[in-house]
This record gives structure tokens, C-alpha cells and sequence, in this order.
């Protein structure tokens, strides 16, 4: 059974600590893109939400609306007085 070296050990660290500087330098530069494009995507669900509630409520709108009757013509408005 073999034994873990001093060098092998501070060889890993290094790469640990290199790697961990390296991803939080990465994530500086890119993370500010991908939350944009994230936040572009949501609003054009959004969007596209609200245009088709939109024409959604267009429609139930123009069907429900009720088709004028005509009206019956009954003769003439007679107003009556109250004599006492």
C-alpha cells in the first residue's frame, strides 16, 4: 500500500485552489451573460403570455358580445297627469 506524498498532497491543493480561482474568474466574466439571457428568456414568456391572455379576452369579448335586437315599435308614449 502506498502512502500519499507530501508533494502529491500540495500538488492537489495547488490544483484545488487553481481551480477554484479559475471558476470564480470564470463565472465574472460569463455569469452577467447568462443571468441576461436568462432574463431576456422570462420576459419573452412573459410577452407571449400577455398577447395571447390578450387575445384570449379579445375573443370571449366578441363572441359573448350580445347581438342587438330590434325593437318592437309599440305606438306612441302617452304621458297621463294625476288630477285630484
Amino acid at each position: 500500500m502506498e502512502m500519499a506524498s507530501l508533494t502529491g498532497t500540495i500538488k492537489v491543493i495547488f490544483y484545488i485552489i487553481l481551480f477554484y480561482y479559475l471558476f470564480k474568474f470564470l463565472m465574472r466574466i460569463f455569469a452577467p451573460i447568462l443571468m441576461q439571457k436568462a432574463v431576456n428568456k422570462m420576459q419573452e414568456k412573459m410577452q407571449e403570455q400577455y398577447r395571447q391572455q390578450q387575445e384570449q379576452q379579445n375573443r370571449t369579448s366578441q363572441a359573448s358580445a350580445p347581438t342587438p335586437k330590434p325593437k318592437k315599435e309599440v305606438g306612441e308614449y302617452i304621458d297621463y297627469e294625476e288630477v285630484k
